[in-house]
This record gives structure tokens, sequence and C-alpha cells, in this order.
């Protein structure tokens, strides 16, 4: 995978539009649209400004995901993680489906 394609994916995770990104980015519609073409690549000011919008920068450039703190979750996330962690295989793939279903109700909203 590219950073073209990687970029496009943190944009589509992010829920933005190639021309919100790209003034996030400080560039227009066009360039954005080179850059996951691969046609050009992101500068340094670029990429740190759409850190700052959520863009997880280490894997666009790297394809490695950023670790996230412990420390960086709620306390009910931890508490859902450990009740997750502590499940049957079958009772995990119950509360996927729960969790994707609610997600998907507030999606809608």
């Amino acid at each position: 995978m590219t950073i073209s394609v990687r970029l496009k994916e943190e944009r589509s995770r992010l829920k933005l539009s190639q021309t919100d990104l790209g003034a996030v980015g400080g560039v227009g519609k066009t360039t954005q649209i080179n850059y996951e073409k691969g046609v050009g690549s992101p500068d340094a000011t670029y990429l740190a400004a759409v850190a700052l919008q959520g863009v997880d920068i280490l894997y666009v450039v790297t394809g490695e995901r950023k670790p996230v703190p412990i420390d960086s979750i709620s306390a009910d996330a931890a508490e859902l993680l450990t009740v997750y962690e502590h499940v049957s295989d079958e009772d995990r793939l119950v509360l996927l489906r729960m969790a994707s279903a609610f997600a998907k109700v507030a999606g809608s909203n």
C-alpha cells in the first residue's frame, strides 16, 4: 500500500471530503486529489497540519499505526476492553455485533 492510498484511507476514516482535508493541510482540492492519486507528495507542513485534524501521520508515511497510550481512552472504554478480554470467543462476536449495531444507529442520527 502506498502513501497516497493510506492518505485517502485516513481521510475516509475521518469522514472528511477532499476539499475539507486539503483546506486543513493548506492545499486546494486538486492538490489533495493528486496526493491521493500518487501525483506529488505532501510536504511536512501539510502533514503537520492534517495531524492536528486526527490523521495518523505515522501510518500514512510508514504504514504502521501510531500506538494509542492506554491513558488516552476513557475509564468506560478501558472497562469494556477488560470485559471483552475475559469472555469467550463466541461472546466477543456478540459484543462486536451489538457495538456495531449501536454505532450504526448512532451514525444515522
